[in-house]
């Protein structure tokens, strides 16, 4: 049985390789694809953080920073949009592609995020 702990270390996990996919793309053709493939991967982490985190009773303080730290995150930024009104015009566009993934990249770094991430998992 998967206990609380291990379950959200699961999912901080799984946020962090979606990181890396989108750290080591190297903006060629067809990667927009998976650029919206992994931020709404990240996305979707962040609200099952923040959801299974109200729910539990458990206050651990750095899941209560976290969990604040996603909500933040999930209020603020929104790249859907601009990935759809992106994808007809310059999907091919390397330029175009390495902008759109260092401003989420970028994103992700906002209040030491992924930083915050890598300190709780070494810390589980």
């Amino acid at each position: 049985m998967v206990t609380y702990n291990d379950y959200l270390k699961g999912i901080l996990e799984k946020i962090q390789i979606a990181y890396g996919t989108l750290e080591k793309l190297e903006d060629t053709p067809g990667d927009l694809d998976t650029i919206k493939k992994e931020i709404s991967k990240i996305k979707g982490f962040f609200q099952v953080f923040v959801t299974k985190t109200n729910n539990e009773n458990n206050q651990i303080s750095d899941f209560t920073e976290l969990k604040s730290k996603f909500e933040h995150y999930l209020d603020t930024y929104s790249f859907e949009k601009e990935i759809e009104t992106m994808a007809p015009l310059y999907a091919n566009d390397s330029n175009r592609l390495k902008n759109m993934r260092l401003k989420i990249l970028e994103s992700l770094a906002d209040k030491k995020l992924m930083n915050d991430i890598e300190y709780l998992l070494d810390k589980l």
